[in-house]
């Protein structure tokens, strides 16, 4: 019940219109969830935008089927951690964007490492699994499963049937995918003769696999990863994916990857940095008449997220890039807020000496009518922090892993250790 009443999707209804706000609602709502007599209603169809301008299909279930999805997935954790690959690190407990750009270091950064790189794209891998595998293959009650399967959606009041697919935007759905997908990287193992090393990472449905040559890439590992996905169902796009060498890098969750000589670097990519900084010129202009202290709330929350995010690679160069842009474009919009003003007046008006930095800040007062400062901070102040990888094989469901996971979420850089959490990642992946 929490974890449907906490999450941000908390006030956003499904098509039945209602949301539980009150205790009593949730009370209500725990009495009602009985599996003989229950059936899901169909899915609220929306849209929302995607990095390319396109739009991508959500899907809403109701609170109830929500929260009959939430029960069911705490039942099926335990199976999904046990079978999932060794190293896919989406959607699954305990493990973060962080641990699968380590396991690519890990793969690549050693002076013999793979040097080609074979990146996957799956087509539309939510929309288009196969529901005859999935209750086939799903162990869980096969009659919820396919009520939420064939629950169809609503859009613009006309009703429309789901004929595959696993819809997005169901709390189930990303386990169910990454269900479908386990076992990927164990038949590109086997697919490869035991002399040619490869190594393999994925996060939901991003994935790259390395070899020693574009030869063991194409004869071996394409066949293997398109014959594991035709059972399913889903297909590669052969447009969208590619085969890279490392001197020349590739993208992988918003790192760029690339080898100079024995020395590997990653560092946030260019697109990524670039539209992080369009995402906060945009946000200066459209606050140059707010309040400043809602400007540097709103610019706080998008640089923290995106600086966590990056912290774990070589991001120096691209943190100061950052910085400087959000340095420049506070000068412009306070000179265009105040063109009357003299600089020193500006300066003294809303900059203020942190150390050897000067920082763009305004003052106000608390509740209890306390003086404070805020500051826009400084993506360079929050430093490089080397992320420790989780074990591949660790399984926080299972007894021997007890004082393994104990240490890392007790650790004073526990939060580091575990990655950001789910709202932080989302935020710096949609830069």
């Amino acid at each position: 019940m929490k974890r449907v009443t906490s999450n941000k999707g908390k006030k956003t209804p499904g098509v039945d219109g209602v949301v539980w706000k009150s205790a009593k609602d949730k009370w209500q709502a725990i009495l009602s969830l009985r599996q003989h007599d229950y059936k899901a209603l169909p899915l609220r169809r929306i849209y929302i935008p995607k990095k390319n301008g396109k739009k991508r299909p959500l899907s809403i279930p109701t609170m109830r089927d929500r929260a009959m999805q939430a029960l069911y997935k705490l039942g099926l954790a335990p199976v999904a951690e046990t079978t999932a690959d060794r190293n896919s690190y989406g959607f699954r407990e305990l493990r973060s964007c962080a641990d699968a750009i380590a396991a690519g270091f890990n793969a690549l950064s050693k002076p013999n490492s793979a040097t080609w790189v074979y990146q996957a794209d799956i087509t539309g891998c939510f929309d288009n699994i196969l529901k005859s595998w999935l209750l086939a293959n799903i162990p869980m009650e096969k009659r919820i499963l396919k009520q939420w399967l064939d629950a169809g959606y609503i859009e613009n009041g006309l009703s429309y049937p789901t004929r595959k697919g696993t819809p997005q935007g169901g709390i189930i759905s990303p386990m169910l995918a990454n269900m479908a997908l386990d076992g990927l990287e164990q038949a590109i193992l086997d697919a490869v003769p035991r002399r040619h090393r490869v190594n393999f990472g994925r996060y939901a449905d991003d994935l790259f696999v390395t070899a020693k040559s574009k030869m063991i890439i194409e004869r071996y590992i394409i066949p293997a990863c398109i014959k594991f996905l035709a059972v399913r169902g889903l297909e590669v796009s052969e447009e969208k994916s590619k085969i890279t060498h490392i001197k020349d890098g590739f993208t992988f969750l918003g790192q760029t990857f690339r080898k100079r000589g024995n020395k590997l670097h990653i560092t946030p990519s260019k697109e990524g940095v670039l539209s992080l900084i369009r995402r906060v010129g945009t946000l200066i202009r459209k606050h140059t008449n707010a309040p400043v202290i809602t400007l540097i709330k709103k610019l706080n929350e998008v640089l923290r997220g995106w600086a966590n995010y990056h912290r774990h690679v070589v991001s120096s160069e691209a943190f100061k890039r950052v910085d400087h842009y959000v340095y420049d474009q506070l000068w412009r919009m306070i000179k265009r807020k105040h063109p009357n003003k003299s600089k020193k007046w500006l300066t003294k008006k809303y900059w203020l000496a942190f150390g050897k930095k000067w920082l763009f800040s305004v003052s106000y007062n608390t509740k209890k009518k306390k003086k404070r400062i805020m500051h826009v901070i400084r993506v360079s102040s929050i430093g490089i922090k080397r992320h420790r990888k989780i074990k591949a094989d660790a399984n926080p469901y299972l007894a021997e892993f007890g004082s393994y996971f104990y240490q890392r979420r007790h650790n004073k850089d526990a939060r580091l250790l575990l990655g950001l959490t789910s709202r932080q990642t989302r935020l710096a992946l949609q830069q």
